[in-house]
């Protein structure tokens, strides 16, 4: 099945949290991942992936949020006034999407490294499977924090229980939830509405409506698999600097193989949107900026600075420390 016979799709993104372990006031989704926020490569990829409608669930920093995605017409923004858990905010995305029949995605907006193939087989899988929801999963070496993927012996999924829940079996699993999810939108929002609040933090969780799902043999499964890279959120600075290497290496990785050198990318720093000719060396030390355009044949560095917008034609040459804003149009 192709992303074209789909049938209507639509996504909801989490992106009211604050920045509390991270200790700042900016809203976190808006921390830049290689020159973009991180919210903003959440949405490219739901892009990507077809998804007709997108939802963006905002509250601490609302209006910062909105204002520096305000070019992006395709999104609708809602609002979490309090936060009362991950299951309040998709029950606050229900008068968006009050007249939508189809699948949707429930991911958050501080997992900057999703990919459009994780959503699309997302989508897929469930379309096919029929189910109320499918999910997600993937193993990582150390499981700590995360909830655990339980399955039966024939292998379906039989709970998902928070790492601070588990015994000490369960705790040797491997096989985590990353929090991707494909529900149907109506039994979504119908299973929403009989969901009690957590007795302990008086919170709603999206877990919560997962396992009333199977419960009521709506039908539950977890039949995708994604790489342990994509799973990872940003919740602290380290975490922040962990997933731009991250993104960095994918960037460069891309470059590469559209026939760049560069000659020593542990101290190369490229951000998004950059576009780079064919034989084009960029040598250490150098750092080009978002949305920069450099033709084939060009030498940047070492210890050059590409700045942010810059245009370099074919054959250019950027010397060490050079400013490059007299070329940017």
């Amino acid at each position: 099945m192709d992303e074209s016979s789909l049938s209507e799709t639509a996504a909801i993104i989490l992106a009211a949290g604050k920045s509390t372990r991270m200790n700042s006031d900016r809203p976190k989704v808006l921390h830049e991942i290689c020159g973009r926020p991180m919210l903003g490569f959440v949405l490219v990829a739901c892009r990507l992936a077809g998804v007709d409608k997108i939802v963006v669930v905002v509250g601490h920093g609302k209006r910062e949020v909105i204002a520096a995605f305000s070019q992006d017409g395709d999104v609708c923004w809602v609002e979490q006034k309090e936060q009362q858990g991950t299951g309040h905010a998709v029950l606050c995305a229900h008068e968006a999407l009050k007249d939508f029949d189809g699948s949707v995605l429930v991911i958050a907006g501080d997992m900057p490294l999703i990919r459009r193939s994780a959503l699309s087989s997302l989508l897929q899988a469930r379309e096919v499977s029929g189910d109320a929801v499918t999910l997600a999963t993937t193993s990582v070496a150390d499981p700590t924090g995360y909830g655990r993927i339980v399955r039966d012996e024939e292998g379906r999924l039989e709970a998902i229980v928070e790492h601070n829940d588990c015994s000490e079996a369960q705790k040797e699993l491997r096989e985590v939830n990353p929090s991707y999810y494909c529900f149907d939108a109506g039994k979504l929002f119908d299973t929403l509405g009989h969901v009690q609040a957590n007795p302990k933090s008086g919170e709603i969780y999206i877990t919560d409506v997962i396992q009333l799902m199977r419960e009521q043999e709506m039908g539950v499964s977890a039949t995708v698999s994604i790489d342990a890279e994509d799973a990872t959120g940003v919740n602290s600075r380290l975490d922040l600097a962990k997933v731009g290497r991250l993104m960095q290496d994918r960037i460069q990785l891309s470059a590469m193989n559209d026939g760049v050198t560069i000659v020593d990318p542990d101290t190369t720093w490229i951000e998004t949107e950059v576009t780079l000719g064919k034989d084009t060396t960029i040598y250490p030390f150098s750092v080009i900026g978002v949305g920069a355009v450099i033709g084939s044949g060009c030498r940047i560095g070492p210890f050059a600075h590409v700045a942010s917008g810059a245009m370099i034609g074919d054959d250019g040459v950027v010397e060490p420390m050079q400013d490059t804003r007299e070329r940017t149009t």
